[in-house]
């Protein structure tokens, strides 16, 4: 029997484990060495399928971690038979299978069309949540690049969202996803919203009209919900409501949702009006959080850097937002005076961005690199983003946090799997009245 504060867990848990290359998964009873009576702890048993290597050892280790401070008990990590390196404790109880690969047959997929696709960070996200993205559309060829290089079956357009036609997908398409350039609402450009030819609204407003998709989301910055955009934002949200939408718009910081990281972001959300509207937004859980200094222990530690673990106490907070700036920016950075100050306090260095983890006998305070940058947003790490520093830092700044995006895409996923299972009862009772 799964307990209620596992089984509240389990859709996020399989989620994560999608994204990676296990084929099954077994929620385990579990006691520490010595005390096999007691049973007080919880594990996890992975099997990976015929061919593959294995999940890399600080996914893995992540559930262990996430869970463990969540549920306040010991959390071990089984692989196969096979107690890898870092379990603490024995095997006891039955097995619960929780999650397995195949488990998820085509016809349970919902299909997602996707604008300003960046890096991947939504994309992920949507993916890990259960959602087959049909087209994603980007601009930047780096950008492009990066999303066919790590995701070779997603159909990447890369042109320019105002030559994106939606006709040909109206009516065939779950969720419309976007998000939108963030400079024109930006505290750190000029805040011109609309008059600024970056403002990509109206495009994603045609797209809802072009294809009618079941469900919008779109994500922009904090400043959207700036007073001075009061009557543009009332535009865009009426303007949802008049072509047939429900929406729903909430700040929510990536620090709620597992991201290392003090992240604010504004994301609306339409359900059309045919549906059922039980969406809500995730329910804010930071005490999954992990610090700077847990999050990136082991990359820190990889050269043998003998203060890693004092650094690790030092960094025992949340990140400062990362920025990813534009190609005017310059060099990669950690940001401007104030964010650089928040990252010393951490004991990091953010007047640059390094090309590996510090040598064993580093003095002073370490920079972090793009790997490091990409773990703080949540990101897995064999997303590759290419070999220019500069490039790959901009489009891990710029990226929306792929758990914040697989959170809100569950929440999406409940309202689509309320209407096919209310679809589903309605064809049994029109089939029994038939048959009577």
């Amino acid at each position: 029997m799964i307990s209620n504060e596992i089984s509240f867990l389990l859709p996020e848990i399989q989620a994560y484990l999608a994204g990676l290359p296990v084929k099954r998964a077994w929620l385990l009873g579990t006691c520490p060495q010595g005390r096999e009576e007691s049973g007080s702890g919880i594990g996890i048993l992975f099997q990976y399928a015929e061919g593959e290597e294995g999940a890399p050892l600080a996914a893995v280790s992540h559930i262990a971690v996430v869970l463990g401070k969540l549920l306040r008990r010991p959390v071990d990590l089984f692989e196969d038979d096979c107690l890898l390196p870092f379990a603490t404790g024995n095997r006891c109880g039955e097995r619960i299978l929780i999650y397995e690969k195949d488990m998820t047959t085509a016809k349970d997929q919902y299909t997602s069309i996707e604008i300003c696709a960046g890096a991947g960070g939504q994309a992920l996200g949507l993916e890990k949540a259960g959602f087959t993205h049909v087209k994603l559309v980007e601009y930047e060829k780096d950008y492009c690049e990066c999303l066919r290089r790590n995701r070779p079956q997603w159909d990447v357009q890369c042109l320019d969202v105002h030559h994106f036609d939606g006709t040909p997908f109206r009516g065939r398409i779950d969720l419309l996803a976007g998000g939108v350039p963030c400079p024109p609402f930006s505290v750190a450009g000029k805040q011109l919203g609309a008059e600024d030819e970056r403002d990509l609204f109206p495009q994603m407003l045609r797209l809802v009209r072009e294809i009618n998709p079941r469900v919008v989301m779109i994500e922009n910055v904090r400043g959207l919900l700036d007073p001075k955009f009061d009557a543009y934002r009332q535009n865009i949200l009426k303007e949802l409501e008049d072509l047939g939408y429900r929406p729903h718009i909430q700040l929510l910081n990536a620090s709620d949702y597992g991201v290392p990281q003090l992240r604010p972001r504004v994301v609306i959300v339409g359900i059309r009006k045919d549906l059922h509207d039980l969406f809500a937004f995730p329910e804010k859980r930071s005490e999954e959080t992990l610090t700077v200094g847990e999050t990136l222990f082991d990359l820190m530690s990889a050269n043998g850097w003998r203060q890693a673990s004092e650094w690790k106490t030092k960094a025992n907070k949340i990140a400062p937002t990362l920025v990813g700036g534009s190609k005017k920016h310059g060099g990669p950075d950690l940001g401007p005076s104030r964010a650089r100050r928040a990252w010393a306090e951490l004991g990091v260095d953010g007047k640059g961005v390094a090309n590996e983890a510090p040598a064993a006998d580093f003095e002073g305070m370490p920079r972090l690199t793009p790997r490091m940058l990409a773990r703080l947003q949540g990101f897995p790490d064999d997303w590759d983003f290419g070999t220019k520093k500069t490039t790959a830092c901009r489009m891990i700044g710029n990226a929306f946090p792929p758990p914040v995006a697989m959170k809100v895409g569950l929440q999406i996923r409940k309202v689509l799997d309320y209407e096919k299972c209310t679809y589903s009862r309605s064809k049994k009772e029109v089939s029994s009245r038939t048959a009577v």
